[in-house]
């Protein structure tokens, strides 16, 4: 697993590319969101659309994620998920945890609502 922080307006982007499997990659990710919350960016999309896998570990790393950041006052969306994600998302009864969107441009804007 790679990814890449950008900034759109307020929102931080993480877009992740290969595959979402846990282990050393969920410590790197937390590290990357521990760093967002110290320097006050609350509000995360991490971009699934370079995703090709992801397993139990991997949806337990973004779970964390969202934890993580509605702990520190902020959120975390997913954005771009593949059809094969979002169904794991929904058969994982997840939806209610992980809010999805079809774009980082929509993800973005939910914080602002």
């Amino acid at each position: 697993m790679k990814f890449k922080t950008s900034q759109q307006g307020g929102t931080t982007v993480i877009a992740i590319e290969g595959n979402l499997m846990g282990g050393p990659d969920a410590s790197t990710l937390n590290d990357k969101l521990v760093e967002l919350i110290d320097a006050k960016k609350k509000h995360v999309v991490i971009d699934l659309g370079g995703v090709n896998v992801i397993n139990s570990s991997g949806l337990g790393m973004l779970i964390k994620g969202a934890s993580t950041m509605k702990g520190a006052g902020g959120g975390l969306a997913i954005a771009n998920a593949s059809d094969k994600i979002l169904d794991l998302i929904r058969i994982t009864k997840l939806t209610g945890v992980l809010q999805t969107y079809n774009t980082v441009a929509d993800a973005a804007a939910s914080f602002k609502k």
